[in-house]
């Protein structure tokens, strides 16, 4: 509990005797996160006078009187009443004096004379919890639950205004009662009065008979004039007895109807109570609803994810694959200055094909990657295989076995145009000593 200077005023006063809607409290949440400071706010009603020793408590739900509440904070009076924003005021409860357990509690205004003028809503300290949700997959049932969202917020709204309609009903039924409840100890005390002025009265009435008889022996002359005073005063007597038969009748008359207005409250409590817990239920169906929305939302952006990557990839590979077209039409172009230089050299050196002492096979088979104007072959024809897409449309991938271009075939690809080979002696050369590669394939012919 929070320490203070002092305790707050408090007092027996039941739930009967308070006014819950002189104090309205704002904003009130469901439940706080526990280790958190709590802020109170509520506005004065019109005709209610805040004083210095009024007080803002935390009580356990189903309290009876002020004296048990858990903590408390005392309110600050405001600067000047008539002004709008005065009416409206917070208090700040620290974390460290907050309850502890998941029960139910509401704020309640006390005045300094230990009534009650205000109440909250009840709520509770509990972390947030992740029930159990449905996934929504459709646009369809997603507008259909957007729409049941706005039916079920109209409708949370109406009992909203039918609850504060009938709390205004209660304060107007409490001030009845606490009414007739001054008027009955009005009529009790003046029974309680006539009673005592009766009892005084008739002991009066015994003790002066008494001292008549008494007297009666002593003056017969005057016993006649005696006995119609004992007839005036028994009169008399009898008449006040009427009269508080009649003052009795009434104090049951008044108990009954006492009794009947406490009926009718307990009446009205109890709907209230049920109305409170239709709402409840109400609220946690909007939730559930907006978890399902929340749940939704992720599905599709994991669905938008996984397309965005699947189209990177796409792109991927089309970018390898326009490289590899470049890398085949530079190998191609390449191929024809070979050839061209092949050409002039032989026309240089004076040989003929028919003359020279070694042929390179035009077989059907190599025709498309040999040049038969060459005295021992194409020098690059690796590269001339490499880049052949004939030759790469008939084989198979060892690795995969797959027909046509694949990630190993392309990667084989890349490999043989980095090389020469020389095609006397199969010996490989980098692509880097093309020089050196030429006078190897020349050393041959010598």
């Amino acid at each position: 509990m929070e320490k203070t200077i002092e305790d707050p005023p408090t007092s027996a006063v039941l739930l009967d005797h308070c006014h819950f809607s002189q104090v309205i409290f704002n904003s009130v949440e469901k439940f706080y996160i526990p280790g958190g400071d709590v802020t109170c706010r509520y506005t004065f009603t019109q005709h209610f006078i805040p004083r210095q020793k009024d007080w803002i408590g935390i009580f356990r739900v189903g309290w009876k009187t002020v004296r048990e509440y858990y903590t408390f904070m005392w309110v600050t009076l405001p600067i000047d009443l008539n002004n709008k924003s005065a009416k409206q005021q917070e208090v700040q409860f620290k974390a460290y004096y907050l309850p502890k357990d998941d029960e139910y509690y509401q704020f309640c205004y006390v005045d300094q004379d230990g009534v009650v003028r205000g109440a909250s809503i009840p709520f509770q300290f509990r972390p947030e919890n992740e029930e159990d949700i449905l996934v929504v997959t459709t646009q369809g049932e997603v507008e259909e639950i957007e729409q049941h969202n706005k039916e079920l917020c109209k409708e949370n709204q109406e009992l909203k205004d039918s609850c504060v309609s009938l709390q205004k009903q209660n304060s107007d039924m409490q001030a009845e009662l606490q009414k007739k409840q001054e008027e009955l100890e009005t009529l009790q005390s003046i029974n309680k009065k006539l009673e005592l002025k009766v009892k005084e009265q008739k002991d009066y009435w015994e003790t002066e008979l008494l001292q008549l008889k008494e007297q009666n022996q002593k003056m017969s002359s005057e016993n006649e004039k005696m006995g119609i005073r004992v007839d005036q005063l028994q009169a008399q007597l009898s008449t006040q007895e009427k009269e508080m038969e009649k003052l009795v009748q009434g104090d049951q008359d008044k108990t009954e109807q006492l009794e009947h207005l406490k009926k009718e409250n307990g009446h009205l409590f109890l709907s209230l109570t049920e109305q409170r817990k239709d709402q409840k239920k109400l609220e946690q169906t909007v939730e559930e609803m907006k978890q399902n929305e929340t749940t939704a939302m992720k599905k599709q952006q994991e669905l938008m994810d996984e397309n965005f990557d699947l189209s990177r990839r796409l792109s991927e590979k089309k970018m390898i694959c326009n490289a590899l077209q470049r890398e085949k039409e530079r190998l191609e172009g390449e191929n024809d200055l070979l050839k061209r230089e092949n050409s002039r050299l032989l026309s240089y050196m004076g040989l003929d094909f028919n003359s020279l002492p070694y042929q390179v096979p035009t077989s059907d088979e190599g025709g498309a990657g040999q040049n038969p104007g060459l005295v021992y072959g194409n020098p690059y024809s690796g590269i001339q295989e490499s880049s052949s897409p004939s030759q790469l449309s008939i084989k198979k991938c060892p690795i995969c076995k797959a027909d046509g271009i694949c990630d190993h075939t392309l990667e084989q690809q890349q490999m043989q145009a980095l090389c020469l080979n020389c095609p006397i002696c199969d010996k490989i050369f980098p692509a880097t000593e093309k020089q050196i590669f030429e006078d190897h394939v020349f050393c041959h012919s010598l």
